[in-house]
């Protein structure tokens, strides 16, 4: 009772009371025998709590989480963030069960010491990284906005804090300080800039990208070098991810956004309006002075109303000026004086048609202009922007204006220029043969 009294902690009076009965049984190998039955006993707690925060704790908090109605909350559960929190617990308790339980020079402490410690540090990074991952699904769940590649800095901090972590592992299982396993890597300077070259290439990369908003999640990205037309679904650290409109995915290194050019449409979604820059092509034999006939048939348009009433007052007082000044001057001379042209009236009516048009921004650039004729015909030229971004809306409005436009243009005199195919080689072949 003595001895049993002069033990000043449980540890050593379970020992003692173990090892009497011990020696009574397995003389010469109590010591040994003791140590199994600690390791067996840690192992089996351990069991036990793994079971008990696993089945039950866990399932408790997170039925306090989901009560809270809260995104983060329920991120940070997606995440297996109190999975891994409950691993670092279970470590924390096998240790103090091993100092309790094994003597301080004790091997096999130092053995569960050092599993425990590295044990911890993973999880404890895992956990960590659970906290990124719950703040990047966090700002995706609720539409960020911002021209911040998040996801790019969030794995730098990750990359960061695994090197740190690998550095304290080293530094735990040498049992050196790791202020003295940094300043050993200088030397190694050189070699960690070539290994992680395209992750710093990409995390500065990401900085600019974000400083000069030049590249969002979600912006329209165009970039033939590497076959890029498409949506930006990803901005990583080394990379970006675009899903182009065949629904194949290209991949670009982040750096390379910086070092080439590339073609951002954003511009064009926050305006709220896409461009029309289409031309038809009008046969120049078809282009003519407005005879009496044609103008009184054109003057039943809605559209061209105002605009032949005031070009006609217009043209009149000019030709009686011309008259005038000049008094052997021939009216009935078509090129004497001016005349409206068929050609001319079309152009009137197409801007007339689009600015009623309720497809057609009409705060923007709005034009019909005549570009250099060529052997294709002569370009008249539509330049507008639809109201819209979609594009299946702006390909349906822009579709409907063209077709209009053709159906329209027999009622000006005017055709489109075709070029011969060989149905009309045939007819003229045909023809020839015939006569």
């Amino acid at each position: 009772m003595d001895s049993l009294e002069t033990l000043g902690s449980v540890r050593d009076r379970f020992k003692f009371f173990l090892l009497t009965w011990l020696n009574q049984y397995m003389p010469g190998i109590a010591e040994l025998a003791y140590t199994i039955f600690v390791i067996c006993w840690i192992t089996v707690f351990a069991f036990t709590l793994h079971v008990i925060i696993t089945f039950f704790i866990r399932r408790i908090l997170a039925s306090i989480t989901f009560k809270n109605d809260g995104r983060f909350y329920e991120t940070l559960l997606e995440s297996k963030l109190l999975y891994r929190l409950s691993y670092i617990i279970q470590g924390f308790i096998v240790h103090s069960q091993a100092r309790v339980w094994l003597d301080e020079n004790s091997f096999v402490l130092q053995v569960v010491g050092n599993v425990t410690n590295q044990w911890v540090l993973i999880f404890g990074l895992l956990a960590f990284y659970s906290i990124l991952n719950a703040f990047e699904m966090s700002m995706k769940k609720r539409g960020n906005h911002m021209r911040f590649p998040f996801r790019g800095l969030i794995q730098t901090i990750k990359l960061v804090a695994c090197l740190l972590a690998g550095l304290l592992a080293i530094s735990i299982l040498l049992g050196k300080s790791p202020l003295l396993l940094l300043s050993g890597l200088g030397a190694l300077s050189a070699i960690l800039l070539l290994v992680f070259k395209d992750p710093i290439l990409g995390f500065v990369a990401g900085i600019q990208l974000s400083a000069n908003e030049m590249l969002a999640v979600g912006d329209w990205l165009e970039m033939p070098k590497y076959d890029a037309d498409g949506d930006v679904i990803d901005i990583a650290l080394t990379t970006v991810k675009v899903r182009n409109w065949d629904k194949t995915i290209t991949t670009i290194p982040t750096y390379a956004l910086i070092s080439d050019s590339f073609k951002n449409w954003r511009g064009m979604t926050d305006a709220g309006g896409r461009r029309i820059k289409r031309s038809v092509l009008i046969d120049t034999s078809t282009v003519k002075f407005l005879d009496q006939a044609l103008l009184n048939h054109l003057k039943k348009a809605e559209l061209l109303d105002q605009y032949l009433n005031e070009r006609l007052q217009i043209i009149e007082r000019a030709n009686e000026k011309r008259q005038i000044n000049n008094k052997n001057l021939d009216m009935s001379v078509r090129i004497n004086g001016r005349r409206l042209t068929n050609l001319g009236t079309f152009r009137a009516y197409l801007l007339s048609y689009l600015q009623d048009h309720p497809g057609i921004h009409q705060g923007m650039t709005l034009m019909i202009r005549q570009l250099d004729p060529s052997e294709n015909g002569l370009p008249i030229e539509i330049y507008a922007f639809t109201n819209t971004t979609s594009w299946y809306q702006y390909e349906d409005i822009q579709a409907d204006i063209f077709d209009h436009i053709y159906a329209t243009l027999s009622e000006f005199g005017l055709r489109a220029h075709e070029s011969p195919t060989g149905y009309d080689m045939r007819a003229l072949s045909q023809q020839s043969s015939k006569h």
